[in-house]
């Protein structure tokens, strides 16, 4: 019964979070979507760490950096539903999710399509399943419960967060 709750929570904690990913990859964090259609921009980068990850021509990590950070929390959620999955498995998901975004961004002629940002979310994700993996090693059968328990902190946080930018920006 506890198991399936904690299980609940995770899929509860990961819809918010795709959710939040979406709003800040798709919508660019606005509120008004009335720009979806108007950008216009389609561009679609194979070249890995070229285009949009150059300024003033240097690699621009600060972006690379963050699409990975983005990712972490998939991994750890996937590897918290799908345990018994190898890591392939688990990265499946991950990838096919930063390809979608991406995917769905030059359809919507709403941002670039990068190889980059796809490589740096993948492994992102590829993080968070390392990361989950130790966190296993350390706290056995307690793992799930507390990344749940600092899922709901960090979730409160984040989206308190997104209320003051939100409400700065009116």
């Amino acid at each position: 019964m506890k198991e399936n709750r904690q299980r609940n929570l995770t899929r509860g904690l990961l819809l918010i979070y795709l959710l939040v990913l979406t709003w800040i990859i798709l919508f660019k964090m606005q509120i008004n979507l009335s720009y979806i259609g108007r950008m216009q921009y389609r561009n679609v980068n194979l070249i890995p760490f070229q285009g949009s990850a150059v300024v003033n021509g240097r690699i621009e990590l600060s972006e690379i950096i963050l699409n990975v950070i983005a990712f972490v929390p998939f991994g750890v959620y996937i590897s918290m539903l799908k345990e018994n999955r190898n890591w392939f498995q688990k990265a499946i998901p991950v990838f096919l999710t930063s390809f979608i975004y991406e995917t769905l961004q030059y359809v919507f002629a709403i941002g670039a399509s990068d190889i980059t940002d796809l490589l740096g979310n993948t492994l992102g994700g590829l993080i968070g399943i390392l990361l989950f993996w130790l966190l296993s090693k350390i706290l056995k059968e307690n793992t799930i419960k507390i990344i749940n328990a600092l899922a709901v902190t960090g979730t409160i946080l984040m989206i308190l967060f997104m209320g003051v930018l939100i409400i700065a920006n009116l």
